[in-house]
């Protein structure tokens, strides 16, 4: 559904309206006109034309440029036609052109297509022409002759605003309508996968525990595929994210695993797609860490906290901890994975990574990401 079609039938109302209003005027003075037949002749232009950008305009394909600056060239003449047809007396005192209201529509079509500065644009023509027809152009500015198109210049302003914001919303319901539609998909999807792949997963893991041996090796694989196939269904599609946004809660919800333990705010904690990617990746680069010093059984919790101009997201783990001046001591050796990996993707983005750990207490990382990444 479109939200401008109304604006563009309103302009062909208004356009056949204005049309029998200048034929009434035209045919209740026909003294004001040097050649009354002619003048007709041009209401009759007037009527075809009127015909043509209705048509035109009520197919969203057929709303061109060259459409719209033929209906501005084409108003601009049947106005001037005035100066000719006109008498001078009329002229003079300030009778309404043969066009009378008509003169409008091309400068409301355009604030429809374009916007406000399109609209105030084809009004300055049209109010251009109005003026020039009162000769010398010295005198309109001490009589009524400007009170026509400023109101033309301000009603095409309201009006390319009032298009902007209807093509605003338009883009806001065929946006909401697409994550409706997702999510009932997504639930669909969750239903299905729940009553079948996750419950044979988390029976797999039961029984291994049960096991022993080797078995309780794939029944931890067959949990941490459930918690991240378990994230996966019921994780949102970052419905508040714009263009060049996602959402950092679901892209760290997919890390979690029977050992991984990830807390997020109740609503989405939207950053820049760079700063997600980055976070996203020193965040798994900390849990590989955990694996590879803590052993196989080390849990970690993963702690996301949205603190307005910045976002903090916390590692900890149950590990032994690192001895003091290990981090040093594996810089110096060319080992970079905490320095690089984790402190440096957070640095480049104007943030800053603090690690601590005590011996025997387990390690917490904590990195800050700003709101504002510098660029890069």
């Amino acid at each position: 559904m479109s939200l401008q079609a109304p604006l563009w039938r309103s302009i062909a109302v208004f356009r056949f309206a204005s049309l029998i209003y200048a034929a009434v005027l035209l045919a209740i003075r026909p003294d004001f006109y040097r050649d009354w037949g002619w003048a007709w002749a041009v209401i009759a232009v007037m009527t075809a034309w009127t015909v043509v950008t209705t048509a035109g305009y009520a197919t969203p394909a057929r709303r061109t440029w060259l459409l719209l600056s033929g209906d501005l060239v084409i108003t601009a003449l049947a106005l001037l036609s005035t100066a000719i047809l006109q008498t001078h007396d009329a002229t003079k005192i300030g009778v309404m052109p043969i066009t009378a209201t008509w003169l409008a529509a091309p400068a409301l079509a355009w604030a429809v297509a374009g916007g406000v500065r399109a609209g105030v644009a084809a009004a300055v023509v049209i109010g251009a022409c109005v003026v020039s027809l009162r000769w010398p152009i010295s005198g309109a500015y001490s009589s009524t002759a400007l009170d026509g198109p400023i109101i033309l210049l301000l009603a095409a302003a309201l009006v390319g605003y009032v298009s902007m914001l209807s093509a605003r919303a338009e883009q806001a319901l065929q946006r909401a309508t697409e994550i409706e539609a997702a999510s009932r998909e997504r639930e669909r999807l969750a239903r299905t996968i729940h009553d079948s792949v996750l419950q044979v997963l988390a029976m797999v893991q039961r029984r291994g525990a049960e096991a022993g041996g080797e078995a309780a090796e794939l029944g931890r694989l067959a949990g941490e595929q459930e918690a991240a196939l378990r994230a996966l269904v019921t994780g949102d599609e970052q419905p508040l994210a714009g263009p060049g946004e996602l959402d950092l809660s679901a892209h760290l919800s997919r890390e979690a695993s029977a050992l991984v333990s990830v807390i997020t705010p109740a609503d989405p904690v939207i950053l820049t797609e760079q700063a997600v990617t980055e976070t996203t990746a020193a965040v798994r680069a900390a849990i590989d860490n955990v694996r590879r010093h803590c052993g196989a059984t080390a849990r970690a919790w993963v702690l996301v906290d949205d603190e307005g101009s910045a976002v903090s997201v916390t590692i900890r783990d149950d590990g032994p901890g690192i001895p003091d001046g290990r981090l040093a001591q594996a810089a110096a050796e060319g080992r970079l994975g905490v320095s690089q990996s984790i402190s440096g993707r957070i640095r480049d983005l104007g943030g800053s990574a603090d690690i601590s750990s005590t011996p025997g207490a387990g390690t917490e990382v904590r990195l800050r990401v700003p709101r504002a990444v510098l660029p890069a």
